[in-house]
């Protein structure tokens, strides 16, 4: 045999592909088994090994297809799959290529609702901690349902009949369907971006799991958890349950129940009115009694009925303390006049008029010294003023020069000598009564003329 003869593992691969492809009963085929060695691509793909007792075979779910599950495929689950059989050429082995799959013995919407709940469980929504409290009064009641249907005209209908003070602000939604979700939480966070109600109710009458499902959707369930207006959920009949439900701030029945829970009964509250009122008037009526009953007893009292007696003593004991405040201030008085006395004997006995006399000689003594020495001062002072004043006048330059002297400038440094001077230049003479200009003609050392 030729080294030609031999295949190529490509070709050899590509030929079974082929084989594969031809095969119809390969194309659309119906498995079940255990699920492991799941993995969950962050692109959306779906791997894993597809198993029972005796063999196994690697699956893969694309993302166009997984994202139509309902539920999260987990290790160790029963599942059915329906998909086709072909081989994946760059590693040359087939496998299952996933086109839908279901849960063993229940469906897939009801597996995906318990792993969503309990995830929620986990993360905190059904925290009652966090559910917020329905007003007893609201003012403005928002309902997101289905224009058409029994739902929205139960719910109008019962709180205009309990209530008809509350008004009602109708959000358009669609309750069903795949955009079902997406437009409820529009809805709802438009509700709280305009802030016009007190509280909403979030809902549609009965259905199928399938009907209802847009209510169990993590997002719908994110969008209740966090509405700052309190919600209550109405999906359904008493018997279903959504994960709206859970997370609600109050869960009702139906649609009907919900409107009866959103708003009080007015008939109630009249018949409570009316119940407060007459219970007012009765126990106002016993308080009026009890106090003139015991008004009647204080007038009649003995101190009432004879009030100087209350206030006797006091009169009697302010009288006693004024004359023992009398007594004490005269008292008082005739110590401080009997000091003063003693005070003054005692100053005449001294005799301080002499002593004054001879202090007043001794000041006007003293006073005639201080005036001539002062005087001697001023003399001496003046005259030493005026000595300086004229070695003043004597050493004033201009004194001098008014007696025919003058002072030579150059470039305004004094002239002290005729070596600073050269032939033709200008100076500056200064005389006492003015200065003028001049300029070197000829020049003279050592007194030669």
């Amino acid at each position: 045999m030729t080294t030609s003869s031999y295949l190529t593992v490509k070709a050899l691969t590509k030929y079974i592909k082929r084989k594969f492809d031809a095969d119809p009963h390969l194309r659309e085929v119906y498995v079940k088994g255990e699920l492991s060695n799941v993995k969950i691509h962050s692109s959306g793909h779906i791997y894993f090994t597809l198993k029972d007792d005796a063999a196994r075979i690697t699956a893969a779910m694309f993302r166009t297809q997984a994202s139509k599950l309902k539920f999260k495929p987990e290790e160790g689950m029963q599942v059915y799959i329906r998909g086709e059989v072909n081989v994946y050429e760059s590693s040359g082995i087939y496998q299952l290529y996933v086109q839908t799959m279901e849960p063993d013995g229940v469906g897939g919407l009801f597996v995906a609702f318990n792993q969503l709940k309990e995830r929620l469980q986990k993360e905190g929504f059904f925290n009652p901690n966090f559910k917020q409290p329905i007003p007893k009064f609201p003012n403005t009641v928002g309902v997101l349902t289905a224009t058409t249907g029994a739902a929205i005209r139960d719910i109008c209908t019962t709180i205009n009949r309990r209530y008809p003070l509350a008004e009602i602000v109708i959000y358009p939604t669609v309750v069903q369907g795949e955009n079902a979700a997406p437009n409820i939480v529009k809805n709802i966070q438009l509700a709280n971006n305009q802030q016009l109600c007190d509280v909403l109710i979030v809902g549609r009458g009965g259905g199928s799991i399938e009907d209802l499902w847009a209510f169990n959707e993590e997002i719908v369930a994110q969008a209740i958890f966090e509405s700052r207006i309190p919600i209550i959920s109405a999906v359904g009949h008493e018997t279903d349950t959504t994960i709206a439900d859970f997370v609600a701030d109050l869960r009702a029945p139906t649609p009907t129940a919900a409107a009866e829970l959103a708003v009080p009964n007015q008939h109630e509250l009249i018949q409570r009115i009316i119940s407060n009122k007459s219970r007012l008037q009765q126990m106002t009526s016993a308080l009026v009694q009890f106090e003139r009953s015991r008004l009647k007893k204080l007038q009649n009292a003995y101190p009432l009925a004879t009030p100087e007696r209350l206030y006797r003593p006091f009169i009697e004991k302010i009288v006693q303390l004024d004359m023992q405040l009398g007594r004490a201030s005269q008292m008082y008085l005739m110590k401080k006049y009997n000091a003063l006395q003693k005070l003054d004997s005692t100053i005449k006995s001294h005799s301080p008029k002499n002593e004054i006399q001879y202090n007043y000689k001794q000041i006007n003594h003293m006073t005639d010294l201080l005036t001539r020495s002062v005087l001697s001062l001023l003399q001496k002072k003046k005259d030493q003023y005026g000595a300086n004043v004229r070695t003043l006048e004597a050493l004033n330059p201009l004194s001098i020069m008014t007696r025919g002297y003058s002072v030579t400038y150059k470039e305004q440094q004094v002239v002290k000598s005729v070596t600073q001077l050269s032939k033709d230049e200008e100076i500056d003479i200064h005389f006492h009564d003015g200065k003028v200009q001049a300029k070197i003609i000829e020049i003279h050392e050592g007194g030669e003329k």
